[in-house]
């Protein structure tokens, strides 16, 4: 159920919301909004892929509307306030209802069981893995959105958002490399701890002094594929998106406690 590639290195990558399996008995209970599945992570597997050797990879196929492996699990917000969605979503991105009928409390616990639990399970035992090889891990959340959004922020979102939960997630020496890439690549706008701080999984995997590092990258899906379905993949702007992932993700694998 969970796709996970073992890799030497201390980076592990999450990719959470790739998925686009949404089980039969789920299915029958989405209207024609939710199937459409608009808040995918579209092609996000396939933009990190093989960028550099020696990386593990933890991914889960399932789709985020039918559990939100990137939410608490008790289902406490992570943005109190702001428009956002929830452990098993009832609204798209942009408010709209995705449910013909919504799961029930016992649904929501069977899927948490399910889906949920079985993807931290695997990232965590990569992680412990990862870290018994090296004395430490960097966990590495990837994800992307459309650019613009009114329902959850305003404006055009920056190329690269990078969170840290307010540098709390791991080390200043991690921060600053991915946001320093980041900024010196040539035509990308780039923001710390903006709208994006950093989801569930950033901030429960982020124990720097316990040495496991976690750091979300969240990127404006423009910079890559097209944000309208059917969600091209563009090579052109896709390859060259690569180029500065791959330098970024090469560096954090030689990144050492100091």
């Amino acid at each position: 159920m969970i796709d996970v590639t073992q890799g030497s290195s201390p980076l592990v990558l999450g990719l959470p919301h790739t998925g686009t399996e949404v089980p039969a008995e789920v299915a029958k209970d989405l209207n024609e909004r939710g199937l459409g599945l608009a808040d995918t992570d579209w092609h996000i597997h396939d933009l990190y892929a093989d960028l550099v050797e020696g990386v593990t990879t933890v991914r889960t196929p399932i789709h985020r509307y039918v559990i939100d492996v990137n939410r608490d699990p008790a289902g406490h917000s992570l943005y109190p306030g702001q428009n956002t969605t929830t452990l098993v979503p009832l609204t798209d991105f942009d408010g709209n209802s995705i449910w013909s009928r919504e799961p029930e409390a016992a649904e929501i616990s069977r899927r948490r069981d399910a889906y949920h639990a079985p993807y931290h399970a695997a990232l965590t035992a990569e992680m412990e893995r990862v870290a018994a090889i090296h004395g430490f891990a960097i966990l590495y959340d990837c994800h992307s959105i459309r650019s613009e959004i009114p329902f959850l922020f305003e404006g055009r979102l920056p190329d690269f958002n990078v969170g840290t939960n307010m540098g709390t997630t791991c080390a200043p020496g991690i921060e600053a490399l991915v946001v320093d890439s980041c900024q010196q690549a040539t035509g990308y706008s780039a923001v710390l701890n903006g709208r994006f701080k950093g989801g569930w999984t950033t901030r429960h995997y982020g124990r720097p002094a316990q040495g496991w590092h976690a750091i979300q990258m969240e990127l404006a899906q423009a910079t890559y594929c097209d944000e309208t379905p059917p969600w091209r993949y563009d090579p052109a702007r896709s390859d060259r998106l690569r180029a500065h992932l791959s330098r970024l993700l090469a560096d954090l694998t030689q990144w050492r406690p100091a």
